[in-house]
């Protein structure tokens, strides 16, 4: 016992007179100085709500870009920006229009009613069916696409407490500092949400990320069962529409499939109703038809 105590005060001599076995250096700290706001897990809950319920009816011009490819493709594709238009209704309507470059005559005409949607591609003279939900990969990630996942992006759902437990959970984002135009870290909310399924197993359904400098939400993750990233959505560029504040882009990746779209809000209506017939299509005549699982 005497020897370890020698050998321990030897060594606090040496650290404490020499420095001889390790060196030290400043480290600054890169913080963002804006004033940062707090909240509660019931605030934030509560905001959610607030957001989701904010919305009925939305009815947007948009510029759609889109991404396809990855490490497993080997290989990245960026397509061409096209116009487009979306309209949506709650509690689960949507349809999307995109537009050809320079004619402008429709690429695609998509109508969802959550459940089961039909896709109509006018150039390809092909009219497509199916579920909302991906039973099984494409080799051709576009062909992957559900409408349920843009609907889900842009209208961000409340928090079903039947169903689901939010969690707070503090963590920290990389935000740019105006005044010295350098990346820096602050410290950020997360609303985790873990969903009860039909056989009474909570699992990890999706996060949602608070700026902590105005609490609103700028990201939001949404999970698959097995717990890996679905639909990772980030949302910029806060505007006031006739009194209710939404994003002006919205970038959807979908990790699994390799594909990416971004929504740039050119013009935006929200809360005006929207008439039934705007969520029919039908199959153009001659088309070929493909329905899938």
């Amino acid at each position: 016992m005497e020897r370890f105590r020698l050998i321990a005060v030897l060594l606090a001599l040496c650290l404490s007179t020499t420095g001889c076995l390790f060196r030290s250096h400043r480290v600054e700290a890169k913080r963002s100085p804006v004033p940062l706001r707090t909240a509660t897990q019931e605030e934030l809950v509560a905001k959610i709500a607030e957001l989701a319920a904010s919305v009925r009816t939305l009815n947007a011009t948009v510029d759609i870009d889109t991404t396809v490819g990855g490490e497993k493709k080997g290989k990245v594709i960026e397509y061409q920006q096209i116009r487009g238009y979306i309209l949506v209704q709650k509690p689960t309507m949507l349809r999307m229009i995109g537009l050809l470059p320079i004619v402008r005559n429709r690429a695609f005409d998509m109508v969802s009613d959550g459940d089961r949607f039909k896709l109509s591609i006018p150039p390809k003279n092909r009219f497509i069916t199916g579920s909302n939900q991906l039973t099984k990969i494409s080799d051709n990630p576009l062909e992957n696409l559900r409408p349920q996942v843009i609907y889900e992006a842009i209208l961000m759902p409340e928090i079903d407490t039947r169903n689901e437990i939010a969690v707070l959970e503090q963590g920290r984002q990389q935000v740019v500092d105006e005044q010295a135009h350098t990346s820096v870290s602050q410290p950020n909310y997360h609303i985790v949400v873990l969903r009860r399924d039909a056989g009474n197993t909570w699992h990890l359904y999706r996060k949602i990320y608070f700026n902590r400098a105005d609490l609103q939400p700028y990201r939001q993750t949404i999970y698959d069962d097995s717990g890996a990233v679905a639909t990772d959505v980030t949302y910029s560029g806060r505007q006031d529409y006739n009194g209710t504040e939404f994003p002006s882009l919205i970038e959807i990746v979908r990790p699994q499939e390799e594909y990416s779209i971004a929504l740039k809000i050119i013009k935006l209506t929200l809360n005006e109703p929207l008439k039934p017939e705007q969520f029919q299509l039908e199959m153009p005549p001659g088309a070929t038809i493909t329905a899938l699982k």
